[in-house]
């Protein structure tokens, strides 16, 4: 990887960091906390999320009938979702350790805690959590891939490509065979979380 690009990751960096100081910032606001993992809200925030609930009759009453009839479509995704979930595990599981990769944690891309939010009635608490299985599990196979694909194939694309994941830009060039040959066993050990975008 050139001074260049190390200097933009870098960049990247640092703005990450003030993105997330941001958002702690936005936390403290709110009047929440996180401690072990779970999430405390002060009494008085609390109370009036808990006043802002819709009743479960009335937020069905108010739903859009496309909706409603859409809602078994989105539901069934239920079924290769968890079986990505199932093969990506057991695929990770077997060969990672025999190739020496970091297992990717899976606990770290499955998060709940919409399902604490006092302002959601018990259908809008199922629809979170759907949302958030669905959307962990595709970052937890992207994830898995992401490290596939640094040990198994480090090379860009020639073409421009939508939504790579943070271990690309350390890939080497399209075309340049001497520089993959060089540097293809370097970036098979790269995987600490600072190595990467």
């Amino acid at each position: 990887m050139n001074d260049n690009l190390k200097q933009m990751i870098e960049s990247v960096r640092e703005l990450e960091a003030k993105i997330e100081a941001e958002l702690h910032r936005r936390q403290e606001a709110l009047e929440y906390s996180i401690h072990n993992g779970r999430v405390f809200f002060e009494k008085e925030l609390k109370l009036k999320n808990a006043a802002l609930k819709k009743n479960i009759r009335e937020y069905v009453r108010g739903a859009r009938w496309s909706v409603i009839i859409t809602a078994p479509v989105i539901y069934s995704l239920i079924f290769p979702l968890l079986m990505l979930d199932i093969f990506v595990s057991i695929y990770q599981a077997i060969c990672f350790p025999i190739y020496g990769i970091p297992k990717v944690r899976r606990s770290e891309y499955l998060v709940f805690d919409r399902l604490m939010l006092d302002y959601l009635n018990g259908i809008q608490k199922v629809n979170c959590a759907f949302c958030s299985y669905g959307n962990g599990i595709l970052a937890f196979a992207h994830e898995v891939a992401a490290r596939s694909e640094q040990y198994w194939c480090p090379i860009k694309h020639a073409k421009k490509v939508q939504g790579v994941h943070g271990r690309y830009p350390m890939f080497t060039d399209f075309g340049d065979g001497e520089q993959y040959q060089e540097k293809v066993s370097e970036i098979r050990e790269m995987f600490d979380e600072k190595d990467q975008l």
